[in-house]
Order: structure tokens, then sequence, then C-alpha cells
């Protein structure tokens, strides 16, 4: 099992850039593929990012790709968020979360997950 805490959430105005940090706990961080997830205000939770357990393979979305950056340091047990060019639509809760695969990107293929903090993107 693993905990997750999200950080570095916050008020940006569009074009700007944040950092996510997400810090697991345990001694088993580097066994799990990680994830970010993002759910707008009356929308669905979408996938954003996936990393792989060496941190040799990532897939983003569409969405945010080239802007957004997934990466992991398994020593700190943290995965990171990278996010450039941000636009009022990136806007919503960041969750990570930890899964067997960074190939599978839906919510069910991650098994545990962390409690979110808020990205809030101004035009």
């Amino acid at each position: 099992q693993v905990q997750l805490v999200e950080s570095g959430g916050g008020l940006v105005q569009a074009g700007g850039s944040l950092r996510l940090s997400c810090a697991a706990s345990g001694r088993t961080f580097s066994t799990y593929a990680m994830g970010w997830f993002r759910q707008a205000p009356g929308k669905e939770r979408e996938f954003v990012a996936t990393i792989s357990r060496s941190a040799m393979g990532t897939r983003h979305a569409d969405s945010v790709k080239g802007r957004f950056t997934i990466s992991r340091d398994n020593a700190k047990n943290t995965v990171y968020l990278q996010m450039n060019s941000l636009k009022p639509e990136d806007t919503a809760v960041y969750y990570c979360a930890a899964g067997g695969s960074y190939l599978l990107t839906g919510q069910g293929d991650f098994a545990f997950w962390g409690q979110g903090t808020q990205v809030t993107v101004s035009s």
C-alpha cells in the first residue's frame, strides 16, 4: 500500500508555469507506475500523464503534450508534473495515483490516489 500527498497547486495567470509534486510514503514507490489525472468542475476525471516504474516510459494526453511533463525521482519517492504554457482550460483539481502500468490510462487501472491539489489558471 502507498499513501500519496500532492502539493504545488495554486493560482497562476495564463501562460504561466507550475510544478506539482506528489510524495509517496512507504518503501514500495518504485514498484508502481504513477499517473496524474485532473477533474474540472462539472466534468469527469481525466487522464493527464503516466510514467513507468523506471521513468523510461511516459505518456501524455494530447491536450497537454508539449506543455506538461511528468517525471519521477525514486530516491525521493516523488512524482512531478511540470506544467508550462498554462491555459484557463487547465483549471482543475489534479490528482496523482499509483498503479500497475504506465500504458494503462483509465482511472480503474490505478489503485491508490491522493487527495488532490487545486490548479486555477486565470485569463
